[in-house]
């Protein structure tokens, strides 16, 4: 018997003193079974830093050829399409040529850089990308934050970004690799 999906539910507070952007999210997501927890965090946190009552979650692990994230016009033309982890160059290439802006948003440490390394010459041929590493640390931390039920705040200024859940405060790094 195959396992099931586990269902987390987040409050999530955005307020984004760069774009002036203050709203509170009701989320639901899907953690497939070979989901981590830090990748379910990281998915919480691209949602915060592109927030919009548009964005939407794709149906993540279980569809290779979707977004984890993505932000549609009323037609349905993808305007962002977001993935988080080390996807593979020829997906965020074909990412490109379906949406107006791809965000990548790697994690993993030491696997993040060499994967970087490895595909950043491909990479930067795409003027639509933008690729961000956050931290190993940071992602880590943000671990602690995952309840079945979740009240998180996520403030964003002067490039600083944080994550809380009232008791627990994580600071995350965004290191931009690709504009």
């Amino acid at each position: 018997m195959a396992d099931k999906s586990a269902i987390f539910k987040a409050a999530l507070q955005v307020a984004d003193m760069e774009r002036a952007y203050y709203q509170e999210h009701a989320l639901v997501l899907a953690r497939h079974p070979s989901e981590t927890n830090e990748r379910l965090m990281v998915r919480i946190l691209a949602f915060a830093l592109n927030a919009d009552e548009h964005l939407a979650f794709g149906r993540g692990l279980s569809a290779e050829d979707e977004a984890d994230l993505v932000l549609n016009d009323l037609t349905g033309a993808a305007l962002l399409w977001i993935d988080v982890g080390l996807p593979d160059e020829r997906l965020i290439r074909k990412a490109c040529n379906r949406s107006e802006r791809v965000k990548v948003y790697c994690y993993g440490g030491r696997a993040a850089d060499v994967w970087i390394r490895q595909n950043l010459g491909a990479l930067e041929k795409l003027k639509n990308l933008t690729l961000i590493n956050l931290p190993a640390e940071s992602t880590k931390a943000l671990v602690d934050l995952v309840r079945p039920s979740m009240k998180l705040h996520c403030t964003i200024q002067d490039g600083q970004v944080w994550l809380s859940d009232g008791a627990l405060s994580v600071q995350v790094e965004q290191q931009a690799v690709l504009p």
